[in-house]
C-alpha cells in the first residue's frame, strides 16, 4: 500500500503502536491476539470488505505491491503489527489479517479503504441502499402528481492498480536458482540451506538484488 489507489497509505509514527523486528522477510515476534469473527470489535464486515478488495482471496499476491484479502502494502502491514504473523499479509491467515485490520481501523477507521469501505460500511455487505422516498404532503386542491424520476446512482469507479514493473529476467552465468512467486531471500536460504543465511545470499547476488526485501519472479540467483 505504498501508492494510494483506494488502498492503505503508510501510517505515521504516531499510529505505529505495535513493535516489530523484521530482517529481510524473516520476522521474530510473539503471536498477538487474533480476531475471531468477520466483524470483530469494530463492527466492520471484513469478509465483505475482502470480497470487494480482492474477491475474498485472503492469500492473493498479484505482484502489484498489495497483499492478502484486505490488500495491505508491506509498510502498512508491518507498522500495524503484521510482522508478528508473517512478512507479507498474504502469507498470514484470514484471522491474523483481520487482527491487523482492526488495529488499523482503530487509528484511521475506514479511510485506508475509501472505495470498498464506503460500499461495505459497518456490519453489512453493502452501503448502497437507497432510503424510501418520503410521501408527498397532502394539498387542499387534488392534483394529479407526476411520478418522481428515479435517482440513478453514479457507478463507483475503482482506480486502476499501479503496475509495479519487475526487472527483465536474463540468463546469468553461475545462477542455480530462479525466483518464483512468494519467494523471499530468507525462505530461499532456508529451503536450500544456504551457509550464512539470507545475508550471504544477498551479498552474493547484489548485482541482481538491489533491495533485500524485494525480489521478483524470474530473477536468477547464485546460491552455491
Amino acid at each position: 500500500m505504498a501508492s494510494y489507489r483506494g488502498k492503505h497509505r503508510k501510517q505515521s509514527n504516531i499510529t505505529r503502536t505495535v513493535a516489530r523486528v523484521v530482517v529481510a522477510g524473516a520476522v521474530i515476534a510473539a503471536p498477538m491476539a487474533v480476531a475471531g469473527t468477520a466483524s470483530a470489535a469494530s463492527g466492520v464486515n471484513w469478509d465483505a470488505l475482502a470480497k470487494c478488495e480482492s474477491g475474498g482471496r485472503w492469500n492473493v499476491n498479484t505482484g502489484n505491491g498489495f497483499y492478502g484479502g484486505l490488500q495491505f502494502d508491506r509498510g502498512t502491514w508491518l507498522s500495524n503489527g503484521g510482522g508478528a504473523y508473517a512478512p507479507y499479509a498474504h502469507q498470514a491467515t484470514r484471522e491474523q489479517q483481520i487482527a491487523v485490520a482492526e488495529r488499523l481501523y482503530a487509528a484511521r477507521k475506514l479511510q485506508p479503504w475509501p472505495s470498498c469501505g464506503r460500499k461495505v460500511g459497518h456490519g453489512g455487505g453493502g452501503g448502497n441502499a437507497k432510503p424510501a422516498p418520503k410521501p408527498a404532503a397532502a394539498k387542499p386542491v387534488v392534483k394529479k402528481q407526476a411520478a418522481p424520476k428515479p435517482v440513478v446512482a453514479k457507478p463507483v469507479i475503482k482506480p486502476a492498480a499501479p503496475v509495479q514493473s519487475a526487472p527483465v529476467a536474463t540468463e546469468r552465468n553461475g545462477a542455480d536458482y530462479t525466483v518464483v512467486a512468494g519467494d523471499t531471500l530468507s525462505t530461499i536460504a532456508q529451503k536450500l540451506q544456504v551457509n550464512g543465511g539470507w545475508k550471504a545470499l544477498f551479498e552474493r547476488n547484489k548485482d541482481i538484488v538491489k533491495n533485500a526485501d524485494l525480489i521478483f519472479p524470474g530473477q536468477q540467483l547464485d546460491v552455491k
